[in-house]
C-alpha cells in the first residue's frame, strides 16, 4: 500500500501514537526519492500531523528545498515551523529506511518539524507544552 501512495502523491505518512511521555510522532516515506530528507514532526495528533507533512510534501514536490534553521509560515494557520536537523534518523524511521532498502548505518536522512504555540518554540520563554513533548534532535529518546 505505501508503494501505491508514493507513486501516485511522492510520498506517503507513517504516524506512531505516542504512550505517558513518549510523543506521538509522524513522518514521511518517500521524500527521499524526490532528492529531499523524509521529514518528521512531534507531538500533534494524527490529523495535524497529516496537514502538516502533506503541506510541506507538496512544497517539496514543487522543488522547495527546507534547510535546517528555517523558519516558515505553515500556510492557513498561525503556526510556524522551524527546521532542525535530526542526528540518528536510522532510530525512528523504520517505515523510510525499510522502503528504500537502506541499513540503519546508511539511513535515509531527516529533518524534525518543530511548531510554536503562541510564537514560543520549546526551549523559548513562552512555551507553555511540556518539553517531551517535542524532544530537540538529538536529544536522548525514552
Amino acid at each position: 500500500m505505501t508503494t501505491q501512495i508514493v507513486r501516485r502523491h511522492g510520498w506517503a505518512v507513517q504516524y506512531v501514537s505516542g504512550e505517558g511521555t513518549a510523543p506521538p510522532f509522524a513522518y514521511t516515506v518517500g521524500l527521499f526519492g524526490l532528492n529531499h530528507p523524509e521529514l518528521i514532526v512531534f507531538g500533534l495528533d494524527y490529523s495535524s500531523s497529516l496537514a502538516l507533512l502533506n503541506y510541506m510534501g507538496s512544497k517539496v514536490k514543487e522543488n522547495r528545498d527546507f534547510s535546517p534553521g528555517e523558519v516558515i509560515a505553515w500556510e492557513g494557520t498561525d503556526t510556524r515551523v522551524r527546521i532542525d536537523a535530526l542526528p540518528r534518523p536510522a532510530e525512528l524511521l523504520f517505515a523510510a529506511n525499510r522502503y528504500f532498502q537502506r541499513p540503519d548505518e546508511a539511513s535515509v536522512p531527516a529533518l524534525q518539524l518543530t511548531w510554536d504555540i503562541d510564537g514560543a518554540f520549546p526551549g523559548e520563554p513562552g512555551y507553555s507544552k511540556p518539553d517531551w513533548l517535542q524532544p530537540r534532535p538529538g536529544a536522548a529518546r525514552q
